[in-house]
């Protein structure tokens, strides 16, 4: 598939933010099936650029200058092929860090005794596939019921999430089962839903010693394919966030985010 990609973040304040450090993981890498024909990153103010442990671009920017609004917007287009699985580089994190729970991941006793029959005792695609079926029937996708804060046991307590609380649960289920996994942020490409077109999903590792991984998103049951477009990888939500800071002053926050994926013919 070639697709546009547009994706504007905008804040808004009600008092003036004094002082703000931005940073950005919305430049998509360069992987087994995805290729980037160009991609732009506009900011008030300019960035500086590098890689995090995982190997995502970064682009830092900090405001000094009193400010009520801010516009963030990444647009570029990508070509994109059918691939589930990803070989890492010789420098990344060692799959063995990714056995390790977070706040937003760590699964109660009462997760773990509900999907029991469903935890994979190998880590094999079919097996992680079956506990993927079984998060998706189990927490049903309803938007605005949870946050970029929402934990994997709150999303369970509710029975309700999306694709992030799907991603998260996915997590702490497959660590609690010895198996590596991490978060991926990215966008999926669906014009009957554009409300999924930012996505999350999850690598899950096959074998540790060679560092592969396969990618399964939970929120449609299935092996990543075309629609997908990765842009960063983590531990959990925090780590691969596309956009995220930190301020002084700036009260009533009002953040609106738009993105559009067309198919280029």
């Amino acid at each position: 598939m070639h697709l546009k990609i547009r994706h504007r973040t905008e804040y808004r304040y009600d008092t003036p933010v004094h002082y703000s450090i931005q940073e950005l993981r919305l430049t998509p890498p360069q992987v087994t099936g995805q290729t980037i024909d160009r991609w732009k990153i506009s900011t008030p103010m300019k960035a500086s650029n590098s890689s995090d442990a995982f190997g995502n671009q970064c682009s830092i920017f900090t405001q000094e200058s009193p400010y009520t609004s801010m516009m963030i917007e990444a647009e570029g287009e990508v070509h994109t092929q059918d691939n589930y699985e990803f070989i890492d580089e010789p420098k990344a994190v060692s799959p063995y860090y990714l056995l390790q729970q977070t706040h937003l991941t760590e699964p109660t006793p009462e997760m773990l005794k509900f999907f029991a029959e469903t935890l994979p005792t190998t880590n094999s695609v079919t097996a992680v596939l079956t506990l993927a079926a079984a998060v998706q029937a189990a927490i049903l996708y309803f938007p605005g019921q949870t946050n970029f804060a929402t934990t994997a046991a709150q999303s369970f307590a509710i029975r309700s999430g999306v694709c992030q609380d799907h991603a998260h649960i996915m997590l702490g289920l497959c660590r609690a089962s010895g198996i590596p996994a991490r978060y991926v942020s990215g966008y999926f490409f669906a014009e009957e839903s554009p409300n999924l077109a930012s996505h999350a999903w999850i690598d899950f590792c096959t074998d540790i010693n060679q560092g592969v991984w396969t990618s399964i998103d939970i929120t449609n049951s299935c092996l990543v394919d075309s629609r997908h477009i990765r842009l960063a990888i983590g531990r959990d939500y925090y780590s691969a966030a596309p956009v995220k800071g930190v301020r002084s002053g700036g009260e009533g926050e009002e953040l609106s985010a738009s993105i559009s994926i067309n198919q280029v013919s």
